[in-house]
């Protein structure tokens, strides 16, 4: 059996006398939060504690006694403390810079113990007994993710996450659905896979288009959300300055709206990258490596590991109700080889934008190239599997115009043209400059 998991934004319609119940919980659960980080990040003087058994030994009774929350709310906080208290240690071995944790984002966890889920409404634990809050179910929820998951007899609660917009002054639920994959249904993907292998490339970038496939789709604008990210450092600069309190919910209330902004756009772009792999029949969509990709790509800040690993994560969890696998291959080399006649040397890559086969003179967008190495990398380990009696499944890159094979056979597509015609030169309007 094999768990999907998936994760629905509802809003919550809260009785007016008891958002104050709420905003008060949420203050008692950073404090927990807060105080466990404190207690738990000894770095650099002593080992830090990452033990959440530890943790509540030590610091189970004195939160009860400082908060009205209970037992369970107190357990999170501690416990969410803990993990990012592992995950700091685990970054000061990479030798990454990092501190303490600190908890401000307004949020609080829930399961089983601290809430009880129903298909129209949730009842949650405050610091005040318990509030009934009724889910904002659409009129028609039919194929949006409330249809499909929250209201689906299918998928069960699991632990879920209240949060708060400040600048609408709404509740939102994130629900954490959970159904159970059957063998039978593995067995049908397995079977759909067998009859062929088709893979989509997907190359990350930091400016220009944030992603390009291998089908020449040029996905999202990274000069974009570079560009409105540092308007809003700047004016996150120029509040603190103020120093005042409202100065302070200002900055925060600007933060959820930028994480918002950037995770509705990372929402569209993984979107469009299962359009493409939809529309091409792709069982596969394979992106590099990102582990560690701060290190090795020029120029990657914290801001865009962050925005490449969450694309990453909304692609796979969303290929995983179409059936379609998601894949990471080493970056090795995918911006200087050349996607044409295999030839790889740093000197095709002639410029940001342009590269430029030394060998064979095949000339393209870097990017389009670079993601028809990534989805030729993850067709050699498909290739080089465990095959039937029959020589396995066919392995195919997906392109615009057609598919192609590990041995250079191009496959056009009904309605296409020349492969090199449609994609290999894009034009200004699809590239973006």
């Amino acid at each position: 059996m094999e768990d999907v998991i998936r994760t629905v934004k509802v809003k919550l319609n809260v009785p007016t006398n008891r958002c104050d119940d709420l905003h008060q919980t949420k203050d008692q659960f950073l404090h927990c939060a807060n105080t466990t980080a404190e207690w738990a990040w000894r770095h650099p003087d002593e080992y830090c504690v990452t033990s959440k058994q530890q943790a509540e030994n030590a610091l189970y009774e004195r939160l009860r006694d400082e908060t009205d929350l209970t037992a369970n709310l107190v357990q999170k906080g501690i416990r969410r403390a803990i993990e990012a208290t592992k995950s700091g240690v685990a970054r000061l071995k990479n030798g990454e810079t990092t501190s303490q944790p600190h908890f401000d984002a307004w949020s609080v966890v829930y399961d089983k113990r601290s809430a009880t889920f129903h298909r129209d409404h949730v009842s949650l634990s405050t610091v005040n007994g318990r509030v009934e809050c009724p889910y904002v179910i659409p009129d028609d929820p039919e194929q949006t993710p409330i249809g499909e998951y929250l209201l689906n007899e299918d998928y069960e609660f699991r632990e879920s996450t209240l949060q708060y917009d400040r600048s609408s002054e709404t509740f939102y639920f994130h629900a954490r659905m959970r159904r159970t994959t059957d063998d039978y249904e593995r067995a049908a993907v397995a079977s759909s896979d067998a009859e062929h292998r088709t893979v989509l490339g997907v190359d990350l970038n930091v400016d220009g288009s944030l992603a390009v496939t291998s089908t020449g789709a040029f996905i999202g604008n990274a000069d974009k959300m570079n560009h409105r990210r540092r308007e809003f450092e700047k004016t996150r600069g120029s509040m603190q300055q103020a120093g005042t309190r409202s100065a302070h919910l200002a900055i925060q209330s600007m933060d959820d709206r930028e994480r918002r902004w950037v995770q509705d756009e990372l929402h569209c772009a993984s979107n469009e990258i299962l359009t493409e792999a939809r529309k091409h029949s792709c069982t596969h969509v394979v992106f590099e490596d990102l582990t560690d990709i701060r290190k090795r790509m020029a120029g990657v800040k914290r801001f865009h590991a962050w925005a490449f690993r969450c694309l990453y994560q909304y692609v796979e969890y969303k290929a995983e109700a179409l059936r379609i696998g998601v894949e990471q291959v080493s970056p090795a080399y995918t911006s200087q080889r050349c996607s044409k006649c295999g030839f790889t040397d740093e000197m095709n890559r002639r410029s940001k934008h342009t590269f430029a086969c030394q060998k064979c003179e095949y000339e393209l967008n870097a990017d389009y190239n670079a993601s028809k190495n990534i989805a030729r990398k993850l067709l050699k380990r498909l290739h080089s599997g465990p095959t039937s009696s029959d020589g396995g499944a066919p392995c195919q890159c997906a392109l615009k115009s057609g598919t192609l094979t590990l041995n250079g056979e191009f496959h056009a597509s009904v309605s296409s043209t020349v492969e090199g015609e449609s994609t290999d030169k894009p034009t200004t309007e699809i590239v973006g400059y």
